[in-house]
């Protein structure tokens, strides 16, 4: 069986985030990039599993949407141990387009299993695993936080109120993860680091599709104010700015 691992490439958490073009764009200048933090957990379990002979896995691909300048992210995971990659030459614009373009990917390729993260640490969208799984008209699981096979068959655990979920689907099928997939993401060795500058990595060029979806505005929330002081015998007073400034009761 064959995993394609989906991944994002987003700015360092740490990343102090400008805006250009009247604030309808970010301004990527000396922004470090790296693989979407759910994204790189979902291929250390891709790993994991493929390390695991009794799982049935043969090999890990991964795939991205975006321009030649992602292409370090790209060897970072293939550094990490990806076997190969699949890069989509094209500007992501929305959810919408990036999870069509994946999905047209698939139909070509035949993977057997189809791993996203929950969401992106940049736009937070959280849809397009779901919209990958109805383009392709097969099953998905969201909110995966453990995934094995027994005899090739997948079976899947999901944190619900109370205990924990199994669910098992037919091959193929999307399996959507949040954290908990992987303790800790794999971190790449000087040999991964080598071997990744001969891997391959396939371009193709997109499938024409509209996107949805525009960004008209971007907008930094508004500066913290001032933290108040309140005495502990004026419980009145607290409760006044909590209704009244805070809200919050």
């Amino acid at each position: 069986m064959k995993i394609l691992v989906c991944i994002s490439n987003v700015p360092d958490t740490t990343t102090k985030i400008k805006f250009a073009e009247g604030n309808a764009s970010i301004d990527t200048t000396g922004i470090q990039w790296v693989i979407n933090p759910w994204d790189e957990l979902s291929l250390t379990r891709a790993l994991e599993l493929k390390d695991d002979a009794a799982s049935g896995i043969k090999s890990v691909t991964v795939i991205h949407v975006g321009p030649a300048t992602a292409e370090p992210t790209i060897r970072k995971a293939l550094a990490i141990g990806a076997d190969d990659a699949i890069r989509v030459n094209s500007v992501p614009s929305d959810a919408w387009f990036v999870a069509t373009q994946i999905a047209e990917v698939v139909k070509k390729e035949n993977f057997d299993v189809i791993m996203c993260g929950i969401e992106s640490s940049d736009y937070n969208g959280s849809v397009v695993g779901g919209m990958i799984s109805e383009f392709l008209g097969i099953p998905s699981v969201s909110a995966v936080s453990d995934m094995k096979f027994e005899n090739e068959k997948p079976l899947m655990i999901r944190e619900i109120d109370g205990g924990k979920e199994v669910v098992t689907v037919p091959v193929p099928f999307v399996a959507i993860v949040q954290k908990g997939i992987a303790k800790e993401p794999r971190i790449a060795a000087m040999r991964g680091i080598m071997l990744a500058r001969s891997k391959p990595v396939k371009v193709v060029e997109p499938t024409t599709v509209d996107p949805l979806t525009q960004i008209a505005e971007f907008e930094k929330p508004k500066p913290r104010t001032a933290c108040k002081f309140i005495d502990a015998d004026n419980a009145a007073q607290l409760i006044y700015l909590l209704q009244n400034e805070a809200k919050v009761i």
